[in-house]
């Protein structure tokens, strides 16, 4: 399979926003793609190289992209560089460059897929002295041979910016059509942008959704998933399951109004937990290994090593998968303190053990998934709870288990949420007694109440520069949730972030997150791409006709960057604000 069908892909997608008719494209590609080809194509159709259960990633800089560029093409670094600042991105300037020189001289051969796949995977082995020439040179040989469209393709591959729209979403559901269109009957009208379904067969389209969402839940890995439907049908679903190593997509809870809608939601009797101002570990052990994962999938085992002390001493299994809340406290007076104060452990590379006695962190496991070669998804809450005791052995403020009320009384467990807010908590998790885990998924099995006025996850759509001593700087942010699909604007906010490093996320810092992602500019407003998700507080919601939403934030102020944890896909939607706005109007 030659790669330039890739790139004539990602040319489709890149011309148009609508998300069925770029899931077409992918589906109408994946059908002709060759077994072998299969996962290569699925992987790279998002930009990737490795998949998402791996953290690994090609981890190119910009500048020895140029550099490579410089090679292929004899431009100057200096040239380069300028046609970069102009354009924005150093895809298009490869793309430039290439015509011209194709216009110069006859056509190379053909790029097989194959050997850009693993010429790609190469870029991210390739360590130690003498690599940065040697991905320059892998990187050039690339574009010499690509055309100019493969060639912008390839570039931003290579820098982890492919960025024509795909979501997980999107690849599902390309990957239902492609080999199940005929048996659900599903036709894409282009002209409607929809599929025509029978209400029968919509139904029939939903279980398969949500039966490949599981499996894909499970393993994280879009490639593996097209292969196994390709080679077995739905019979290759049925095979998949857990593997201690391979983090899946933890299991999301639905918010609650208060303790009498929990209650309503999860039934009584009901487990309440604290819900922990901290960041979720997903924990797999096997013998003495030890790996943790967070909430996106990332390693972060080397970060934490007083927490994989912890574990080996504490856990008496053979092998496991544990989900649990890191929640910070101060080494001092032993209070826990907001998760902003540890954040930083989990992108440090160096001092880290002096960041582990500066910040230490006490574990607060709340669910077993996996069990001496079981999985336990399919138990019963209350039993995966006996499992934790039976394996835990608990020690405050290293390894414990989340604390536990079970309860049918409301006023009991409105006590129980007003003491997690008093010991500096953000409210209780209730479940369902006899739920099972379902990876990934908002069910119904739990539930979390918190206080009324949440703060909500939304994304950056626009900006605009600063004045005077922020003139370099984007200083105000536009901000929306989703709506069916679609992205509407909510408001902007400009309060929360500091000029100094140590104070916290600086203009500089996210000017720097949202260069990259301008599509257009006029004046001292910028258009983005919309990719950063920040966690906005406010004082209330208010109806507006001046946003897409309908509705603005008084006094907004940023909180903190929620990259690390949540993409565009994840963010708040029209009908979460709806709803505050609502809980708001009725408290008066």
């Amino acid at each position: 399979m030659l790669y330039k069908e890739l790139a004539e892909l990602y040319k489709r997608l890149d011309s148009t926003s609508k998300r069925l008719e770029k899931t077409y494209y992918i589906s109408e590609l994946i059908k002709k793609t060759p077994k072998k080809d299969l996962e290569k194509v699925v992987l790279l159709a998002q930009g990737k190289i490795f998949p998402d259960w791996t953290d690994k990633k090609i981890g190119v800089a910009s500048k020895l992209v140029v550099k490579a560029i410089s090679k292929a093409t004899g431009a100057s670094v200096r040239d380069i560089e300028e046609a970069w600042r102009k354009h924005g991105d150093l895809g298009d300037v490869a793309r430039n460059l290439l015509e011209k020189r194709k216009q110069a001289s006859l056509m190379p051969k053909e790029l097989e897929l194959d050997w850009v796949f693993m010429s790609l995977r190469k870029l991210a082995e390739h360590e130690g002295k003498g690599s940065v020439e040697s991905k320059v040179t892998l990187i050039s040989e690339l574009l010499i041979n690509a055309g100019p469209d493969e060639a912008r393709y390839i570039t931003r591959t290579v820098l982890d910016k492919l960025r024509v729209g795909i979501g997980s979403g999107s690849m599902r559901d390309a990957i239902i059509w492609a080999f199940f269109s005929e048996e659900l009957g599903i036709r894409y009208n282009s002209g409607n942008n929809d599929i025509e379904l029978s209400e029968a067969d919509r139904a029939k389209y939903n279980q398969m959704s949500e039966k490949v969402q599981y499996a894909y839940d499970l393993i994280n890995d879009f490639g593996e998933l097209a292969l196994r439907l390709k080679e077995r049908g739905l019979k290759g679903l049925d095979e998949v399951s857990l593997e201690v190593g391979k983090p899946i997509n933890a299991m999301l809870f639905q918010k609650a109004k208060d303790i009498g809608d929990a209650f309503s939601i999860v039934g009584k009797p009901a487990a309440f937990e604290y819900k922990y101002d901290g960041f979720r570990m997903q924990i797999h052990i096997v013998q003495s290994k030890v790996q943790i994962f967070t909430r996106r999938l990332e390693d972060v085992t080397e970060q934490f090593p007083e927490v994989v002390d912890a574990l080996k001493k504490s856990i008496r299994a053979k092998s496991c998968i544990l989900d649990a809340e890191a929640v910070g406290y101060s080494p001092a007076t032993k209070k826990y303190v907001p998760f902003q104060k540890i954040s930083q452990r989990i992108k440090r590379k160096y001092n880290i053990d002096e960041m582990a006695k500066k910040f230490p962190v006490e574990i607060n496991i709340f669910d077993i998934i996996y069990y001496d070669g079981k999985s336990t998804i399919n138990e019963p809450f209350h039993e995966r709870r006996k499992f934790l005791e039976k394996i835990v052995k608990e020690k405050p403020f290293s390894l414990v288990l989340a604390k536990q009320l079970i309860t049918s009384d409301e006023k009991e467990a409105q006590d129980f949420y007003n003491e997690s807010l008093k010991m500096g908590e953000e409210g209780a998790m209730a479940k369902n007694l006899e739920g099972i885990y379902k990876p990934g998924s908002r069910v119904g099995y739990g539930v979390k109440i918190k206080s009324i006025m949440d703060p909500l996850d939304l994304v950056i759509v626009a900006a605009e520069y600063g004045e005077g001593k922020r003139s370099g700087w984007l200083t105000s942010f536009y901000l929306a949730c989703s709506d069916n699909g679609k992205l509407v604007e909510i408001g902007k906010v400009s309060t929360g972030l500091k000029e100094l490093e140590e104070q916290g996320t600086t203009f500089k810092e996210m000017t720097g997150l949202l260069k990259p992602l301008v599509r257009k500019s006029s004046g001292k407003f910028v258009e983005l791409k919309p990719e950063i998700v920040i966690e906005v507080g406010y004082e209330e919601i208010q109806k507006s006709v001046n946003y897409s939403s309908g509705y603005a934030l008084r006094f907004p102020r940023f909180i903190r960057l929620r990259t690390d944890e949540k993409t565009v896909d994840d963010i708040n939607t029209a009908e979460d604000v709806e709803q505050l706005y609502e809980q708001q109007r009725a408290r008066g």
